[in-house]
């Protein structure tokens, strides 16, 4: 293999393992199954309520757009232009029932989450600081009673120890 394919599939292997592509194939399958779970919801549940209200089920419910509309016995529409928007409000169904499932059971507590995460981060970052803080104030009373120990000549202007002799 030349060095410029290796170099290509290290890098596909790179991405294969990455977290992220495996969780988000799972998302895709999960997403799939929970998708055929609403329709079902939609269609056994939602469609038969709303139809209890009119003559029939939500997803048959159509007008006709150009003239009357004429059905064979096949139900292939003859004449007339026909709109299911009975089709359109149950996707529409559809999509609002997943988008609320998704917001209030997976978005809402990740975020929460996610706050009550940062709130304990910076929470610890404060302590941090104030021990930091802490430990700089004990630090300069260290070297405040030293520097009181010597005495008031004995500082590195005076010439006392740490200080380099004084030449004549």
């Amino acid at each position: 293999m030349s060095p410029k394919n290796e170099s290509v599939l290290a890098g596909f292997n790179a991405f294969l393992t990455r977290g992220n592509v495996i969780d988000l194939a799972v998302a895709v399958v999960v997403g799939a199954a929970f998708t055929n779970i609403v329709n079902a919801v939609v269609r056994g549940v939602i469609n038969p309520l709303v139809g209890a209200f009119g003559t029939k089920d939500l997803e048959s419910y159509s007008s006709c757009l150009k003239g009357p509309c004429e059905v064979d016995d096949a139900g292939n529409v003859v004449s007339g232009i026909p709109i299911a928007w009975g089709l359109v409000l149950s996707a529409v169904l559809s999509f609002l029932i997943t988008a609320a499932v998704v917001y209030f059971l997976m978005v809402l507590p990740m975020a929460r989450f996610l706050a009550k995460r940062a709130a304990h981060e910076k929470a610890k970052e404060g302590v941090q600081e104030t021990l930091e803080i802490s430990e700089l104030e004990v630090l300069k009373e260290i070297r405040d009673a030293l520097v009181a120990q010597r005495g008031p000549n004995s500082g590195p202007e005076a010439g006392g120890a740490g200080s380099p002799p004084k030449t004549l």
